[in-house]
């Protein structure tokens, strides 16, 4: 038996005021995939993202997770369906009041799925998860270094068990070393966990590291979806400049050197 898509996005459109970001944007993304989303600076990336999770809704069409359409249903019914997925934003966005244990915990008390020694268990296993100690569920977010703030992040990500990890710019603001350990953790889990994975990313070496399949949104709509070699191939304005320009051809040749 085929499952539905994960997400299927259907003739999206995006605008603000006289500004059309999205025109008929159509995406299936297949359980267990790792997709990467690029497109050029003002392509819509984010705003796309942030219609999967309904933070905001499309002037025209339908976004569809796990099959049913995002709003369908009574609001339990919705937020079970909100439930199954999980969310990186670019910078954390950790609260920063809350110690690193009451971020990741946020999530079960919200949602009052669990007693406080079943979160504090539970946030514990998911600061294991992302190569943290439990010690660190006291510290605060002015206290972690970059790369302590995307794990963190991560782990609330994960607290409520996702099958789907959307991600915003994982590795914005990293340096490569970091960068590099935290592509690694997120395969690791892909894998671990069965998780659908979705990223925005200009990075090229964490596009070809983690995606299996690449989404070029440009002209307004998606106009290749395919692997990374297939992507390369085609001619067009973003993907020459993005893929075949000096910044690419480094960091592919970096990925190449690696093989």
């Amino acid at each position: 038996m085929s499952h539905p898509p994960v997400i299927d996005l259907r003739g999206i459109v995006t605008r603000f005021d006289d500004n059309v970001v999205h025109q008929g944007v159509d995406l299936q993304v297949a359980r267990g995939e790792v997709v990467a989303l690029v497109g050029g600076s003002g392509s819509g990336k984010t705003a796309l993202l942030r219609h999967v999770i309904g933070l905001t809704r499309p002037a025209e069409g339908e976004v569809r997770l796990f099959g049913e359409p995002l709003r369908a249903g009574s609001y339990a019914e919705q937020q079970a369906r909100r439930r199954r997925f999980g969310v990186l934003f670019q910078h954390g966005a950790l609260f920063s009041a809350m110690t690193v244990g009451q971020n990741v915990g946020f999530p079960l008390r919200e949602l009052g799925v669990a007693t406080e020694q079943e979160i504090r268990d539970l946030v514990a296993l998911k600061l294991s998860m992302v190569e943290l100690e439990r010690a660190n569920a006291l510290l605060m977010p002015a206290e972690l270094s970059g790369g302590m703030v995307k794990r963190v992040a991560l782990a609330r990500a994960l607290a409520l068990e996702p099958e789907l990890l959307l991600l915003d710019e994982p590795t914005a603001g990293l340096d490569p070393d970091r960068s590099a350990a935290f592509v690694e953790l997120i395969r690791s889990l892909h894998a671990q966990l069965g998780l659908t994975v979705v990223l925005v990313t200009h990075d090229i070496d964490t596009l070809a590291a983690l995606a299996s399949r690449v989404a070029v949104l440009a002209d307004r709509r998606i106009v290749s979806y395919a692997t990374l070699a297939e992507t390369m191939l085609l001619d067009h304005p973003f993907v020459n400049r993005f893929f075949h320009g000096p910044h690419g051809q480094r960091a592919l040749a970096r990925i190449g050197g690696k093989d």
